[in-house]
């Protein structure tokens, strides 16, 4: 029951904070999403040694390292904390600030067949985006859907991180919107890591200022919570 109350007040919190972000975004004159900055320009992913396997993070700015210095993203710490654990591996940054389940969808083909060769494993981060802009659950569910078919057509294993609907988006909204990551990951047979965020929103230390894109130690604890299903999964692929 505590850990189950713990969690309802960072979600309340993480509620509280997107409240802020959705407002802003919805007002009239808004600033667009935050543009794409040091470190988390996507990779142009270099030819991965024989026995590297192949990783593409493909999500918004949560995978890009929005406002983090160069190697402190999640990519570059997910390489090295699968090293840590005997995995050779190169991960790509194919994170991009502001990115919708839509805008992902659209980049989806170029980013794979940038790629030296069909990567062994895709991270799928979209749809926080979506949420707090107030679209269509039906529309983000229907995006991922057809990401993760094309990831299946091209045989390509998927980790799926899931986002949650913030508190102020409503019941009904949390309802449709929530259960997009679970049902999608079910239906692929995808990886699924429930909420991106778990540990860390609500947690000042571990958050830039804005109060919910994570600084170089929020990206180390989702790393440490997330490393160890990606090391599952791309043993899995041996």
């Amino acid at each position: 029951m505590k850990k189950e109350r713990s969690l309802a007040g960072r979600l309340m919190q993480y509620g509280a904070l997107a409240l802020f972000v959705h407002l802003a975004a919805c007002s009239d004159g808004a600033p667009p999403p935050p543009p794409a900055t040091r470190g988390e320009q996507p990779d142009t992913a270099a030819t991965p040694a024989a026995d590297e396997r192949l990783v593409v993070a493909f999500g918004d700015s949560l995978y890009a390292g929005y406002n983090l210095d160069q190697g402190k993203g999640l990519a570059p710490v997910l390489e090295r904390a699968l090293g840590a654990r005997g995995i050779k591996a190169r991960v790509v940054n194919a994170g991009v600030s502001g990115d919708t389940s839509a805008a992902g969808l659209a980049r989806l083909a170029f980013t794979l067949d940038g790629l030296p060769r069909k990567p062994d494993l895709m991270l799928l981060g979209l749809g926080g985006n979506d949420m707090l802009r107030g679209l269509s659950p039906m529309e983000t569910r229907a995006n991922l859907d057809a990401i993760l078919a094309e990831t299946q057509k091209r045989g390509i294993k998927v980790v799926l991180t899931g986002m949650l609907a913030s508190a102020n988006m409503g019941p009904d909204y949390a309802a449709a919107f929530n259960p997009i990551y679970p049902e999608l990951a079910r239906k692929y047979g995808a990886g699924l890591y429930p909420f991106m965020l778990d540990g860390v929103i609500g947690q000042r230390n571990l958050l830039l200022p804005d109060g919910i894109h994570p600084n170089d130690k929020g990206v180390t604890v989702i790393v440490g919570k997330l490393a160890p299903l990606v090391a599952d999964a791309l043993r899995q692929e041996t």
